[in-house]
């Protein structure tokens, strides 16, 4: 875990798997933290670089200081925009659940150009009502969150998952107790002012709902009341789950995941992938820096040429899911290698560093050049790779 400091106040977050990987930001639910993602981490890791982090005041993040005023759904789109700078990522995935969603929906409305993609589980363009979560604020503040969850947490799972595992309430009912009291309540406040009904069509971004039938918090209704604001999104309602799908069943969620952050290349077409897309991709594995300079550099006469490669090579090649970025660079390092192609090669052997490939991985990439492209081929690359800092 690391902190950072978001307009003085101390953000916990993780930022996990390699650089050259689309960035994915998980959003949790209120009363909970970022934990409740780790189930569905390592299905995401090969493919994505995943960033996860705690609401003001929940997990070990800061609580929202006393002399602020209101939270809104515009600082907690800010606290991810912040988090997504500073993993140094224009454009990313974004996944929210309950409140996650709300913050999700911000982004939607006022910054859809950084989305790449969004996905919003259990939750709606209103949730709930002013007066509701205007009475919880007071208990929280008169009672105190560990008197209240007793009521709250069997709220988050089905009957069925809390008969057959029940440590699970009794665990999330003590990690509630540990969040800050005035957090939650301001950010109960919070969920009774927002309605972001009108404010959420034609912004161009793919946008996939999830819900559990079992949800009393943001039912069916809610997420087909949030569909329809979304320019008809698809929803998916998981039968006899609750509302933190990623916790009661993180396989499921992991499965759709995946199969929504990935392009449907089904549909790509006689045209081919998009040149924009081939670009993003060429973007997240070489580094914008290095795209500019490309791009700067190129005249009348090799314009052509980078926009061919931007759709074909990054565009149809790295941008398919059929293979990780992982497995794609150690195809490529030793194919380059193989042929001698020394500038290529360079590139790739520190783009390799961004996607994560480890010494180990290089050595063996190099040693099957030797077998089936030649010993001096390989020779000249082991060579090459020690002067780029591969090695110790």
């Amino acid at each position: 875990m690391a902190f950072l400091t978001i307009d003085g106040r101390s953000v916990a977050y993780r930022l996990l798997g390699a650089e050259a990987n689309p960035l994915v930001l998980l959003a949790h639910p209120l009363g909970m933290t970022q934990a409740v993602w780790d189930d569905i981490l390592p299905a995401l890791l090969p493919r994505y670089r995943v960033l996860t982090w705690d609401l003001p005041g929940h997990g070990a993040s800061q609580a929202w200081p006393a002399d602020d005023g209101e939270i809104t759904p515009a600082a907690l789109a800010a606290e991810a925009l912040a988090l997504a700078d500073h993993a140094g990522a224009s454009r990313f995935h974004f996944v929210g659940t309950s409140i996650g969603g709300v913050a999700g929906q911000q982004l939607l409305a006022e910054h859809a150009t950084r989305l790449l993609s969004a996905i919003l589980t259990n939750t709606g363009a209103v949730i709930g009502h002013t007066e509701l979560w205007t009475t919880r604020a007071r208990r929280v503040r008169d009672e105190g969150l560990p008197a209240i969850s007793g009521e709250i947490v069997p709220r988050w799972f089905s009957a069925e998952r809390l008969a057959g595992e029940p440590a699970l309430e009794s665990g999330w009912r003590t990690q509630m107790a540990r969040t800050d009291g005035e957090s939650y309540a301001r950010l109960c406040e919070m969920l009774g002012r927002t309605d972001f009904r009108g404010k959420l069509k034609g912004h161009g971004v793919e946008v996939r709902l999830l819900g559990g039938s079992d949800d009393v918090a943001t039912p069916p209704e809610t997420l087909q009341a949030l569909a329809a604001e979304c320019d008809g999104a698809p929803l998916e309602i998981l039968e006899g789950f609750a509302h933190v799908p990623s916790v009661e069943s993180p396989q499921a969620v992991a499965k759709r995941l995946l199969l929504w952050l990935t392009p449907d290349r089904r549909e790509v077409g006689e045209q081919g992938v998009a040149y924009a897309d081939g670009l993003e991709t060429r973007k997240q594995v070489l580094g914008e820096e290095h795209v500019a300079r490309a791009s700067a550099g190129a005249t009348s006469l090799d314009a052509p040429f980078q926009q061919m490669i931007t759709r074909l090579a990054w565009g149809e090649l790295w941008g398919s899911d059929d293979l990780t970025r992982h497995e794609r660079s150690m195809i490529t390092l030793g194919i380059l290698a193989a042929l001698g192609r020394d500038g290529e090669l360079e590139l790739h052997l520190k783009t390799a560093k961004r996607i994560g490939l480890s010494e180990g991985e290089l050595r063996q990439v190099l040693m099957h050049v030797a077998i089936y492209g030649g010993v001096p081929a390989a020779n000249h690359a082991f060579a090459m790779a020690k002067t780029l800092g591969w090695g110790e």
